[in-house]
């Protein structure tokens, strides 16, 4: 298959400040390549949202192609299990090393494909080295067989191994491309398993980069495919797995669940968010205030652990809210493929559709603008000012439901108390952030919140970052984990082998084992047990 997008020249180099970059049409045509689509497929032509120019044609694949795909990566994965783990975690070794020396040809491809600033999108190739290192070093132990203990002290020794499921698949979002398509498919190729991933069609010449990126780390053909599409082609892929993947909307989520269920096929769901902050009365408000742009406006707010609500003791709340919005306008928007941006575009029309149905549905139920609720046309196509409302009722819409752009609500507590009962007020719990001087009592609050994750004084990165603990929602922001040895583990199958000594006694003479005490009696070997549990209790055993 070979599609030719032709030259495709993005931007208007008399007022453009992207102008110099060009997607050449063999470098579109190598990554396309790795689609797994038949030949005169239909195309989906990806947008630049900085410029709303067209970017590439993307072949589409269709439900035989993810039948295919399912195929071959269970032909290769054979013989990738086979393998000793030296060799797989050796691979992501060297994907540390490469994602680091090429990030600057795909953090232009996320800018260019997700709308983000440059600072944002190296959040993503960090993420990637982080990762990558972290189970190059870590699968050994996480994968390694782990002796329990055994039915009879002494005599029965029983162990947990664990094995690849076989093929997992993935239905990665738009938002993140790198982080959550590679971030995905690293510990479940180290652990023995083959992938098809599915990416968002907007943002799929980034994660065919770093399939690209991973053959060059030394990762045989065949154990990763690439099927892009719609829903119908995410729904395909879980059909023909043994564990599925899932980022985005709970309402998709809750579909994805239900056809996973349905096979009895295992999923770990990460799904949206309305993430609270805390920022309590003993905090330096300028410091708070910095950590709150960060975790609210980067991204540009199309971030699942992103924060959407913020809270603020009343005695702080005048001092924090003028930092808080001085420091917001101060942002710069801006579209330049180098750093000197802090905040980027919406990705797609439908994002800023959302963001302003949210700010105006806001302001009409009384809310005030602090900062932001401006459509920075002028900028670009689907550029948004970073945007605090206050006084909020809780008739508008944002309240409960999750915008996913660069929109916060702020309010007022008079107490920790209050302050954790509106944080969980809410049917989502992926992120929260705590803001306090003293270090107990931030972790004391946090544990009292709802979320699977929660930053004290920090708003998303030291949770996220902390790549050896899991990453995962409660309630309608899904279920299972990415990351740490649990994550890790999803993508396994346990199996439990115990063996039993003494079974055929000493030189082949009658044994002790379990088989012989059952020929004690029905009255004998339940009274024996009795006092043999009775004994293990007293000396304490497991």
């Amino acid at each position: 298959m070979a599609h030719d997008p032709g030259h495709i020249e993005l931007h208007d180099p008399e007022t453009d400040p992207l102008a110099t970059y060009v997607l050449e049409p063999d470098d579109i045509r190598t990554l396309l390549r790795r689609v797994v689509a038949s030949p005169g497929a239909p195309t989906y032509t990806s947008h630049a949202p900085f410029t709303g120019g067209p970017i590439a044609a993307v072949p589409l694949s269709t439900l035989a192609d993810v039948a295919r795909a399912a195929r071959t990566a269970r032909s290769a994965q054979r013989l990738w299990a086979a393998r000793p783990l030296r060799d797989r975690t050796a691979v992501l070794s060297r994907v540390h090393d490469l994602v680091l020396e090429r990030q600057s040809d795909v953090l232009d491809l996320i800018q260019l494909e997700a709308g983000k600033a440059r600072v944002s999108a190296f959040e993503e190739v960090a993420d990637i080295a982080n990762i990558a290192r972290h189970y190059s070093l870590r699968a050994g132990r996480y994968l390694a067989p782990r002796r329990v203990a055994g039915l009879i002290p002494g005599l029965t020794t029983t162990r947990v191994l664990r094995h690849p499921v076989g093929v997992v698949g993935i239905v990665a979002p738009w938002n993140f491309p790198l982080t959550l398509t590679l971030g995905d498919v690293l510990p479940a190729l180290v652990a023995g398993n083959a992938v098809i991933l599915r990416p968002d069609p907007q943002t799929s010449l980034t994660s065919l980069w770093a399939a690209e990126l991973l053959e060059e780390a030394g990762l045989p053909d065949g154990l990763l495919q690439v099927v892009v599409g719609d829903g119908a082609i995410g729904a395909a892929v879980t059909e023909h797995v043994d564990h599925v993947s899932f980022t985005g909307s709970t309402r998709t989520g809750r579909i994805v669940a239900a056809q996973a269920g349905a096979l009895l096929v295992p999923a770990v769901l990460e799904l949206g968010g309305k993430n609270p902050m805390y920022v309590a009365e003993d905090v330096d408000v300028e410091v708070a205030a910095e950590g709150a742009v960060r975790a609210c406006f980067v991204g540009t707010g199309q971030v699942c652990v992103s924060i959407e609500r913020v809270y603020v003791h009343e005695d702080v709340a005048d001092d924090f809210t003028a930092a808080f919005v001085r420091r917001t306008r101060e942002l710069r928007l801006g579209s330049g493929l180098d750093y000197g941006s802090d905040v980027g575009s919406l990705t797609s029309a439908a994002q800023l559709a959302t963001v302003v149905e949210h700010v105006e549905d806001a302001i009409g139920h009384g809310a005030t603008v602090l900062a932001g609720g401006v459509h920075r046309s002028d900028l670009g196509p689907w550029f948004y000012e970073p945007t605090i409302l206050a006084d909020v009722p809780n008739e508008a819409r944002l309240v409960r439901e999750e915008t996913f752009g660069p929109v916060v609500t702020i309010y007022r507590v008079a107490s920790d108390d209050e302050a954790v009962a509106a944080m969980n007020d809410t049917e989502f719990g992926l992120n929260a952030s705590i803001w306090t001087a003293n270090s107990r009592r931030g972790f004391a609050l946090a544990s009292r919140v709802r979320s699977g994750s929660v930053n004290v004084n920090e708003g998303y990165v030291a949770t996220w970052g902390s790549v050896g603990a899991p990453q995962g929602g409660v309630g309608a922001s899904g279920m299972g984990a990415r990351h740490g040895r649990e994550g890790l583990w999803a993508t396994t199958r346990t199996q439990t082998v115990a063996v039993q000594r003494g079974a055929h006694g000493v030189l082949g003479g009658p044994g002790v084992g379990l088989h012989r005490m059952f020929d004690l009696g029905t009255e004998t070997w339940p009274r024996l047990y009795t006092e043999a549990l009775r004994a293990m209790k007293t000396f304490r055993l497991p």
